[in-house]
């Protein structure tokens, strides 16, 4: 499996560039520590989203205790939140994402 393309130091000024796991869209995505609260900006075309930047580290902890490779369709990851969060764990080396043309699954590193 192909590794997710990611340049970019994760700030604002230079922000990641990622790919979706399926590999059919290029975001980017950086920490704003200064934002009340701090969130993680996930911009695709004109839309930002945010999230806190504490998702990063609960997902990590949830994929730890759950041990084994996760899903991203499921119920717990549905959505934008599956698609652009997972390649920021991957980025940061806490995670391994699968990158098929879908179904794809996650696990904590």
């Amino acid at each position: 499996m192909p590794a997710a393309t990611s340049t970019g130091s994760g700030t604002r000024e230079d922000p990641w560039t990622l790919t979706t796991p399926p590999g059919k869209s290029q975001y980017e995505a950086y920490r704003d520590t200064e934002a009340d609260p701090p969130a993680l900006v996930v911009q695709v075309g004109s839309t930002e989203l945010r999230y806190h930047v504490r998702a990063i580290t609960d997902l990590h902890d949830m994929l730890r205790q759950h041990g084994d490779w996760m899903a991203l369709g499921n119920a717990e990851l549905r959505g934008r939140f599956g698609n652009y969060v997972p390649p920021v764990l991957e980025r940061l080396g806490l995670a391994e994402v699968e990158h098929n043309p879908r179904n794809n699954r996650m696990r904590a590193i």
